[in-house]
């Protein structure tokens, strides 16, 4: 944990929001606030699994804390947890044969689409950018392709999204000099810290 709340820190100070994978046990009663501690929370976004046990408290408790939260998960749990924390982003894989549906359900929300692999699955991911790309709500987009960074670009522009509307979403140590320059081209960047407890 120490480790995460390091690395937490450079990026924040070099640029990017960052968001941290949950830990294992009841590890992220003492993340949350050390974060808190720490001034991070603002620029911290917490992705927690919506079926595992304490989600309702950590969800609680990162709300309170000042952090943003991202929801995994089975919709039906997904969808009753945002009807109670309307600010909570939910994770939504590209791959998934619902997806198209659910970004469009979601599209005026926080929705994080998350890339699969294979043509079919970047072609999905195409389909649900234009969906939430169109709309009114907080994207995050999540892919360290090059092309589909680009294609994402492209479709902000088209609906003239601003840089504050929306944002990639990266894990740490993948596409550095990537990153980098995006944050330097004025995009927002999230990077993903995994295995906090590691």
């Amino acid at each position: 944990m120490d480790e995460a709340l390091r690395r937490a820190r450079v990026l924040v100070d070099s640029g990017f929001r960052v968001a941290i994978e949950h830990p294992r046990g009841n590890g992220f009663v003492e993340l949350i606030a050390r974060v808190h501690a720490a001034g991070l929370a603002p620029h911290c976004e917490l992705t927690f699994p919506v079926d595992r046990l304490g989600a309702a408290e950590a969800i609680a408790l990162a709300t309170r804390a000042g952090m943003a939260v991202a929801l995994t998960g089975r919709p039906e749990v997904v969808d009753a947890v945002v009807a109670r924390v309307p600010d909570a982003r939910v994770v939504v894989p590209a791959a998934d044969h619902d997806a198209e549906e659910r970004c469009r359900a979601l599209a005026f929300g926080r929705v994080r689409l998350t890339a699969g692999r294979g043509a079919a699955a970047d072609l999905a991911f195409v389909r649900c950018l234009n969906v939430l790309m169109a709309a009114g709500g907080t994207p995050a987009v999540a892919t360290t392709d090059p092309r589909l960074v680009a294609v994402t670009g492209e479709r902000a522009a088209w609906n003239d999204r601003t840089p504050d509307s929306w944002e990639h979403v990266m894990p740490y140590g993948v596409r550095t000099d990537q990153q980098r320059r995006l944050v330097a081209a004025g995009y927002a960047v999230r990077v993903s810290i995994k295995d906090v407890t590691k």
